[in-house]
């Protein structure tokens, strides 16, 4: 009976059952994953989009924080051009140019220091001298016109001062 049973559950009949229930299982199977595969890929689908969609926005942000910073760095430039116009402004930016050149000279330049140094002394003690009115012009003129009234000594005209002529009659100031 053991053998008729076994004979019977691997009959042809019995097989072709055994192959339809595997291929529905495995069927099942496929469509399972096929149908999962099919929701992860329109779950990326939906990511990618939205990453498109911010990238994008990110871009066009980024493009008109350049565009902002391009005109107000054009503004602050033609501001920078404007203040270097004006004279007081001039002097500093010359005077600025001057101390670098200084600076570089007295790196690079071997027996330029010292000398350099000593005109700059020099030029220290005239512009000290002539603030406390002991240059040759202003000892002059303190000994011509004599001092004010109590005792304070009489400053020259700005003309004279400025081209650090003596003053004479044909350009005393009115």
């Amino acid at each position: 009976m053991e053998q008729t049973v076994t004979h019977s559950l691997l009959s042809p009949f019995y097989t072709f059952l055994y192959g339809v229930v595997f291929a529905t299982i495995f069927l099942v199977m496929a469509l399972w994953n096929h149908w999962k595969t099919k929701r992860e890929f329109k779950r990326y689908k939906t990511h990618l989009s939205d990453k498109l969609e911010l990238d994008a926005k990110q871009l066009t942000d980024t493009n008109k924080e350049r565009t902002r910073l391009t005109q107000e760095n054009e503004h602050l430039r033609l501001q920078v051009a404007r203040l270097n116009e004006r004279s007081d402004n001039k002097m500093q930016r010359e005077l600025e140019i001057l101390a670098r050149a200084e600076k570089h000279m007295l790196i690079n330049a071997p027996g330029f220091a010292p000398a350099w140094e000593m005109a700059k002394s020099n030029a220290l003690n005239q512009i000290q001298a002539e603030e406390a009115g002991a240059s040759f012009p202003q000892k002059i003129f303190r000994k011509l016109l004599g001092t004010g009234g109590q005792g304070s000594t009489v400053a020259l005209p700005a003309e004279a001062a400025k081209s650090g002529e003596p003053m004479t009659s044909g350009n005393t100031a009115a």
